[in-house]
């Protein structure tokens, strides 16, 4: 079985960074992406997606990433079941990110580059610092 994604676009919001009851830091993503045409009316059209990411990947998110920022996430489709408060039973269906890579420079985020303009380099996760295998 096969379930790995791919996706490359800016940070909707800064990370949600908190920790579990044992300590685990979580961090919660939201990544807009691109879509490769534009509307009738000629407006950029994007997708949304919910992420996660857990421990040091986590930390890492919390700490180089912000709003606006251009991010890489590779990782597994994921879905979740639970009761709300009013006892309905809900599914929330987001993406693990299991590696994170930087999608554009430093330099270019803090200008403001507009989304889908190419930047620097890929920058993968420092050794240790949050590319663990879950």
């Amino acid at each position: 079985m096969l379930n790995r994604i791919i996706l490359m676009g800016r940070l909707v919001r800064d990370p949600e960074l908190r920790r579990t009851q044992s300590g685990t830091a979580v961090a919660a993503i939201r990544l807009a992406v691109d879509r490769d045409y534009k509307a009738q009316n000629g407006e950029k059209q994007a997708d949304f997606f919910d992420m996660v990411a857990w421990r040091a990947n986590a930390e890492f998110v919390s700490k180089y990433f912000a709003k606006g920022r251009m991010a890489v996430v590779e990782g597994r489709l994921q879905t979740r079941d639970w009761t709300d408060k009013d006892g309905n039973k809900r599914v929330a269906t987001e993406i693990v990110a299991e590696k994170v890579y930087f999608g554009d420079s430093r330099r270019s985020a803090d200008a403001g580059a507009e989304p889908g303009q190419p930047a620097g380099a890929f920058a993968e996760i420092p050794e240790g610092e949050g590319a663990l295998p879950f």
